[in-house]
């Protein structure tokens, strides 16, 4: 799903997350419970379990429902700005503040305000928030007078909190006032009775974009699908499933659209088709084989440096340096992130990483 930095949308219809999954049932059933209360919501999960889904779930049968709700996304605003866009400001607070401007908690009055990746908000702010959420008032940049808000509040994570709090990174005062009602969300490895039905949502809301009739996915298609890792969980999914739309031109969908077809790592381009991931001819420089496994890890993510690195097995400053030293020497080594949807896929990758990668 494309989400922008902020995002004020009306009553949300049909929001019903898949529950097949014992994990994913019990946080449906919390979610079924906490929402007809005021009660501060904290979700956690890996990026792209579906948390901002279960948040409007929860909104949707509150008693605020009629209300507005409201989605930022404070990972994607420089810090600059989130002060601003949370609370708003008014004409000439600052330079290029022409006329007033009413923040995000404002606009979510009487309804629900989503702060997506609460954890990524800087120190100064975490300490205006906090009195936010305790004064159920906020104060505009260059404003006179406090403001009364009426707003519930879910929050979501994808770091462990706890860990913030002992390192100083997240206020504890701050984590306390949001972990009232916390409800994870384990990752789509550990949910496996949802992945079909994840995925024929995926393909058939795809296909209804595109103005196609939903393919059905072969028997080889379903077995790849769940034997795969899913290290971007169900955003990689849903990706896998709207590229295997458009390779399959109406077929049914088989493994190689989902670009998981049985790896033949040693084989070479057979006459007229498309070329294997390997180079054809020898010798085969070590240095090559690790960039083609980045580009490789790169294109199962979506170009996501930090899933890359986890199914990668090293550490995040290590890829990072990796792709760094590449493009200062010319090497288009990040071709899979760009888009490059080169099949098979690499296997074999290491599950974790070696002491030597360790940060």
């Amino acid at each position: 799903m494309i989400q922008t930095a902020a995002t004020a949308a009306p009553r949300p219809v049909g929001v019903e997350p898949v529950a097949e999954s014992p994990a994913m049932q019990a946080a449906l059933l919390a979610a079924a419970d906490v929402a007809p209360t005021p009660t501060t919501v904290l979700l956690v999960g890996e990026s792209g379990t579906g948390k901002e889904i279960l948040a409007r779930y929860i909104h949707e049968r509150s008693p605020r429902a009629d209300g507005p709700w409201v989605a930022v996304n404070c990972a994607a605003l420089p810090a600059s700005l989130l002060e601003a866009e949370l609370f708003g400001h008014e004409r000439g607070a600052f330079t290029g503040a022409a006329e007033r401007r009413v923040g995000r908690f404002e606009q979510a009055d009487g309804g629900t305000l989503l702060l997506d990746e609460v954890s990524e908000l800087p120190l100064a702010l975490q300490a205006k928030l906090l009195r936010v959420i305790q004064e159920r008032e906020i104060d505009r940049i260059g404003g006179h007078r406090p403001i009364p808000v009426d707003v519930r509040i879910i929050a979501t994570s994808n770091r462990d909190l706890r860990e913030m709090v002992r390192t100083g990174a997240l206020r504890s005062d701050l984590y306390y006032r949001l972990d009232v009602y916390p409800i994870p969300l384990a990752p789509l490895r550990a949910r496996r009775e949802d992945v079909l039905p994840l995925a024929r949502r995926a393909l058939a809301e795809a296909a209804a974009a595109a103005g196609r009739a939903a393919p059905s996915l072969s028997a080889a298609s379903v077995e790849a699908l769940l034997s795969h890792p899913f290290p971007g969980n169900v955003r990689e999914l849903r990706n896998l499933l709207e590229r295997a739309l458009v390779r399959a031109r109406g077929g049914e969908i088989e493994p190689h659209h989902l670009g998981l077809a049985p790896e033949l790592a040693a084989a070479e381009a057979s006459p007229g088709g498309a070329p294997g991931l390997l180079p054809p001819h020898l010798p085969i420089e070590l240095a090559q084989l690790e960039r083609l496994a980045i580009e490789e890890a790169l294109r199962r993510v979506g170009g996501n440096r930090t899933h890359a690195a986890r199914l990668l097995g090293i550490g995040l400053r290590t890829l990072r340096n990796k792709l760094r030293a590449w493009r200062e020497a010319g090497v288009p080594a990040a071709a899979a992130a760009a888009g490059d949807l080169r099949p098979p896929p690499l296997v074999g990758l290491p599950a974790r990483r070696s002491q030597e990668e360790r940060p």
